[in-house]
This record gives C-alpha cells, structure tokens and sequence, in this order.
C-alpha cells in the first residue's frame, strides 16, 4: 500500500498507512477506550496472590515496584508464581514487574535463571518452563513460557514470521512526558548500538549507508496511536514492527515525547522557550528524567521522588495463533502494574 510521509525529523519519518487491526493511518479510525488497559483482560487475567488496598497517593507513589536485587531465589520464585496470569496445555503466561531482567551474567538474579525452580513451583513436574517471548528489564508486562520445545518453536517461528510480514503481534501502553503531534502514526527510523562508558546505548542513524546496514545498523519500525491526553502528558499504544533494543523508548523521543519514567534516553529531548527539539544523540549523556514543576505537582511527587520513577512502558497484549490451523487466534493480555494505574489517575488519563 502507498504510505504518505507526514513528518520527518532527526533521521525518523512519521507515515499514515492503512494498517489491519487498530492501526489504520491518522483520522481513520476511532481510538479503543482507555477501558482496554483496566485491571481486567478479556480472560480475567488477574496476577494470583493477596491484593492490598492503596493508601493515598503520596504515601505509596510506586506500589508494587520490584526490587530484585533485594530478593532471594526463593522470594522471587513466590513473585512469579503470583505473577501468573494465565496456565494453559503447556504455555504459561506472566505479568512481568518492571526491573526484573529476563537474561544476564553468570550468578546473576533474573527471570531465566529461576525458571527450574519456577517450573516445580508451578507442578511441572519434569517438564521445564523455557523462554518464548519476553520484553527488556526495565519494561513490564507479558512473559511467554512454554514446556513444549516444539511449542516454543513453533510460536518463535510465528513471531519471526510476523515481523517480516509487518503484521504486529504485540501492542504496548505507555504514558509520554508530552503529546505527539499526529493522533496516529508509523515511525520508522535506523537505529545502531554504540558502546558508550561502558553501557550499550541506542542512537539513530540518518541516512544509513549500505555499509551502515552491514555493521549493524536497523532499520526499524513501530506503529503508535494516542488513546488519552492530559496535564501534557499521553496514554499511547505502541505496536512495534521491528525487534532492537530499546526501539520503543527511542521511537518516542524521536517524536519529542520520552516515556515517562526513562532515564535513558529522554535527555535527547530539550526545551527553549516552550518548543521542544531533537539534541544531537551521541553527544547527549544520559541521565535522569526532568519533570516540570507542574506535572510534579500532579504526580504528586517530590523531585528526588521523580529520580525513581519507573518506565512507564508496558506489554499489555499478545496475539498468538491457536494450537491447531482451524483454532481461533489467542489473545493475551496482562493488567497494568498499581504506579502505572496510579499514574494514569493522577492525570485524568482513566477516564476518558
């Protein structure tokens, strides 16, 4: 189909397309109800384990947040076993809290390094939960597991598959420091990893040469779509199209908007008099999220408060094929961690 390029920026354009799904091009179809991102999916997958009503919003601005690195192998298994939304033949779906990393160093605390005792803990038996589908560290949200090798072959497949095809499987809500532009959109942008004081950081790349693309450059893609706004700030639907790290929280700078909560990447975002521009990325160092007096005052937080605020980006839905070819399409869907709910009432974004 023909794309019609609306905006271009800072090596990243910005199209109208018509798209399957909810993505359809800007003004041509009417954003899904914030509804969609409540504490109930279409299945009902509610996290197991006690829930505890919240005090007010001063005294518990992050309830819920995870801190691995205070847990033990055996309290993190209980986390995860609480996290289960879903337990279906042999795929097993959790709500992943946020700061949590799927992979990491040898003797490191992380979801892949507890899944033996994760699968006794749920009655496995011998049978051991592996890897399907997950998202990064600091990112919450849905976690695909399967007992079946075949089973995870076949769905690693599928979303390998869908990708090249451009048909989105996964869609993210996210609240942005700022409103995008265009209602909807497709942003697309060439990306690379550069290694920088000894962190491996993302930056965009204009114009990227064959050679660029060689040596690692990607071209990368995502779909996004504004369901609410308020005090400034937006509840968004990300659908991303491409896989590279960190592609969604960059996306979103690109378009002027950090997700709130990135202390990353949203120092590429400065602000004169009121307008907003793109800083030049590899000379921008990293640091964390500056927030206005005023969106403070909403978020009811303090200044040192708002240094710990956690990434607002969330694997919210996952689309899957049924078991067999003439089975109907799975949906999964996981709730929204209590800060990201808290959030979005302290910005009146629940309730239109």
């Amino acid at each position: 189909m023909r794309a019609v390029l609306a905006q271009e920026m800072g090596g990243r354009r910005v199209l109208g397309r018509v798209w399957g799904g909810w993505w359809r091009g800007p003004g041509l179809c009417a954003a899904p109800k914030t509804a969609d991102f409540g504490t109930e999916g279409r299945h009902h997958l509610q996290p197991r384990g006690p829930s505890k009503r919240s005090g007010p919003l001063e005294e518990q601005p992050f309830r819920g947040l995870l801190r691995p690195e205070n847990l033990s192998r055996e309290e993190l298994v209980d986390v995860l076993r609480a996290a289960v939304v879903d337990q279906k033949g042999p795929l097993v779906t959790l709500n992943k809290p946020q700061g949590l990393p799927v992979t990491g160093k040898p003797g490191e605390l992380t979801l892949l390094s507890v899944l033996p005792e994760l699968s006794q803990g749920l009655g496995l038996g011998g049978q051991e939960l592996q890897l399907v589908h997950a998202s990064g560290k600091e990112t919450s949200g849905l976690v695909l597991l399967s007992t079946c090798p075949q089973t995870a072959s076949r769905l690693q497949k599928f979303f390998i598959h869908s990708r090249r095809s451009q048909r989105p499987t996964a869609t993210y809500c996210a609240v942005t420091d700022g409103i995008p532009a265009t209602s909807e959109g497709k942003i697309q942008a060439a990306l690379k990893l550069e290694h920088t004081d000894g962190v491996d950081l993302v930056v965009p790349v204009k114009s990227p040469s064959r050679k660029d693309i060689l040596e690692g450059v990607k071209r990368t893609l995502s779909h996004f779509r504004v369901v609410a706004t308020g005090s400034g700030c937006a509840l968004v639907q990300l659908q991303p199209l491409t896989a590279f790290p960190s592609q969604l929280q960059v996306h979103m700078v690109l378009e002027l908007c950090p997700v709130l909560g990135d202390h990353t990447y949203s120092a590429r975002v400065g602000t004169v008099l009121g307008q907003r521009f793109l800083l030049p990325a590899a000379s921008t160092k990293t640091q964390r999220q500056v927030l206005d007096e005023a969106l403070l005052r909403r978020l009811h937080l303090s200044p040192s408060q708002a240094t710990r605020l956690p990434l607002h980006l969330h694997l919210h839905r996952l689309h899957l094929p049924g078991a067999r070819p003439r089975d109907a399409p799975l949906e999964l869907l996981a709730p929204l961690p209590p800060y990201f709910s808290r959030t979005l009432q302290c910005l009146g974004l629940g309730q239109q």
